[in-house]
């Protein structure tokens, strides 16, 4: 089996990115880029996976979809909507730096994050910097958030970080972004990007896989 057959069997297996898992019709929209952001805060955290995705649908089925919406949110609404989905080990203080996240969002980008990527200018680091000012987000949020969004950002493609290339590893796949990148079109890349981290994390894909 070639690697290009390797890829496409991940792919057919665990391709869906996390963002269209939780529901998300990622476009270059304030609305779905800013689920995209809750739901990389949500799986930043020492959690499952399938958990923080289902936080981030019963936040949006909560009404808590934008930035707005968040803050006008209460704390304990938050609360509630995270404790829905099983959140409960950091339901408390996940629920306080949403509403954080938020307000910042809204004072800094008036609740749009197509400013950030403006600010950004095509540059990674530069992107990671302004996103870890979110409360909760920290580096490994930025990684996921970059990892989503090139489906939509494609001046971030390819971003494959270093859970994805561990993924890759376990599959004989290129560790190297750039040729790792080569074997899929550049719209599969961010779903490239979470099956290979779904590779990483989920016990015996990788054997379904091969």
């Amino acid at each position: 089996m070639t690697q290009r057959d390797t890829v496409q069997r991940l792919l057919a297996e665990a391709g869906p990115t996390y963002a269209a898992e939780a529901g998300i019709k990622l476009a270059d929209k304030p609305a779905p880029l800013y689920r995209l952001l809750v739901l990389s805060v949500l799986l930043s955290t020492r959690i499952k996976a399938a958990i923080a995705v289902d936080a981030a649908r019963e936040l949006q089925a909560a009404g808590m979809g934008t930035a707005k919406a968040m803050t006008d949110a209460t704390w304990q609404q938050r609360v509630d909507a995270l404790g829905r989905a099983h959140y409960k080990r950091y339901d408390e203080q996940t629920a306080t730096a949403l509403g954080e996240g938020a307000q910042h969002l809204i004072d800094e980008y008036a609740g749009d994050l197509r400013r950030v990527r403006e600010a950004a200018n095509g540059e990674f680091r530069t992107l990671a910097g302004l996103l870890t000012k979110v409360p909760r987000l920290g580096p490994t949020g930025a990684e996921i958030f970059t990892r989503e969004v090139q489906l939509v950002w494609p001046e971030f493609r390819p971003h494959l970080d270093r859970k994805a290339l561990q993924g890759a590893e376990k599959l004989g796949l290129p560790t190297q972004p750039g040729r790792l990148a080569k074997l899929v079109g550049p719209d599969e890349l961010a779903h490239l990007a979470a099956a290979l981290v779904r590779v990483t994390l989920e016990r015996g894909l990788a054997d379904r896989v091969m």
